[in-house]
């Protein structure tokens, strides 16, 4: 009843386009590790994380002990006209971390915060405001970010600050060049974007983004070095590459640090947000120096990189790298993927397993290979039911998405796998 109390409530109070998960959507009123209880004592293993956000798990010592500590000063806000030790500490290591030459850092609340920023710069040192996007991605909720998020379920509007022309690449599965070859495929989505710059545009494009691996989109992602001969074209244009790590970085998708080194490529800028905190709101924008420094006006960021939030980022970039989870991302991701395609072998409403580490989309097809949405609808009902909390998405609503905190076990990979075995059944 607890729920369903708190569901008539939030209905009279917040918009009716707020989404929310399940026809009995649930409180998570507590945490540890992987798992979740819910306002009424039901526990769940996680495997959706807060979207990605919970990179850690719950309840982790380290960073908590680093918020309270903090918090114990009693400063939980200075704003960024004042030095803040915790976010020049931070903007070191992901400087450092990032590869970028002479990077600089700059942060803000979100990744829809950090992917604006990042259109500011590309389009203020390019003096333009055109922009290149990938089908199918989504990169936020605000004004410019709606513009470049190439998925009608979540483009609230057609109205825009900037001009986007749309590039093959992201989407390979329904792509038209779906049957082609690695190499071909690459070659088709390159000429494909030399064509959008010389008939959709008036060549002084200021940038291109694109997630590495898209994730609203259905954690879909091309063959690795179609990034690379993308950029190798835009480099002859002079239009900058910013890479969206906002789902992807941290060493998340387990063979890189950042999804955008697995083609080989440093880009001008990369965004990140949502692992970064642990659940902390930060997000922000790591980029060529001479690039972050294109502003020319005055400009601060009220709560951006608070004391508090890079308090506990701090200590959770340390925890994932002194317990290398970047590794524990890997092993575990290719158990998880090899679970999934011999669960697809048995089941034609698996159309397709794709994704790099503890990143992995689930498609599900009718018997023509047509987007089956009812099939991850059910999926998404039958885990939780069997307790099991996963994710969502795609272009047609019809893939799982599987993106568990990093600190997972195997006996917890084990499990989720068996739940999902018979979620699939009743699919």
């Amino acid at each position: 009843m607890a729920h369903k109390e708190l569901l008539a409530r939030h209905r009279a109070v917040m918009p009716k386009w707020l989404a929310l998960y399940y026809d009995e959507p649930i409180e998570i009123a507590s945490a540890g590790g992987r798992r979740v209880t819910d306002r009424e004592g039901t526990t769940y293993l996680d495997f959706f994380a807060g979207i990605l956000t919970n990179a850690i798990g719950y309840d982790v010592a380290e960073i908590s002990d680093a918020i309270r500590s903090q918090l114990d000063t009693g400063v939980l806000h200075s704003s960024t006209l004042y030095l803040i030790k915790n976010q020049v500490e931070l903007a070191e290591k992901v400087a450092e971390l990032s590869g970028i030459p002479d990077a600089k850092v700059f942060f803000t609340n979100s990744g829809t915060e950090a992917n604006e920023t990042a259109l500011m710069l590309a389009t203020t040192a390019r003096r333009s405001e055109q922009v290149l996007a990938l089908r199918n991605s989504y990169h936020g909720r605000a004004f410019a970010t709606i513009a470049i998020t190439g998925n009608r379920g979540w483009s609230a509007s057609a109205l825009s600050p900037i001009k986007v022309s749309w590039v093959h690449g992201g989407y390979r599965y329904r792509s038209p060049f779906k049957a082609f070859s690695d190499a071909d495929y690459i070659k088709a989505c390159v000429d494909d974007l030399r064509e959008i710059i010389e008939t959709t545009t008036a060549g002084d494009v200021a940038c291109m983004i694109a997630e590495p691996i898209q994730g609203v989109g259905g954690f879909t992602s091309p063959p690795d070095g179609l990034f690379r001969a993308f950029k190798d074209v835009l480099d002859e244009y002079g239009i900058l590459f910013i890479s969206d790590e906002v789902q992807t970085g941290w060493g998340r998708t387990g063979e890189h640090f950042w999804g955008i080194q697995a083609h080989d490529v440093v880009p001008d800028a990369m965004t990140f947000a949502k692992g970064l905190g642990n659940g902390l709101a930060i997000g922000g924008v790591v980029a060529r120096g001479d690039l972050m420094d294109t502003i020319n006006a005055n400009s601060i960021s009220t709560f951006g990189g608070n004391p508090v939030s890079t308090a506990g980022a701090l200590a959770t970039v340390n925890y994932l790298l002194d317990h290398d989870l970047q590794a524990n991302a890997a092993k575990l991701g290719s158990r998880l993927l090899g679970g999934l395609r011999e669960l697809a072998d048995k089941h034609p409403v698996i159309g397709d397993v794709r994704g790099k580490g503890l990143m992995v989309g689930v498609e599900f097809v009718g018997p023509e290979g047509e987007p089956n949405p009812g099939a991850a609808s059910t999926v998404l009902a039958e885990s939780k039911a069997l307790g099991l909390l996963v994710g969502k998405g795609g272009l047609y609503g019809n893939v799982i998405r599987l993106a568990p905190p990093m600190t997972l076990t195997e006996d917890e990979l084990e499990e989720a796998l068996g739940i999902l075995a018979q979620a699939v059944e009743k699919a």
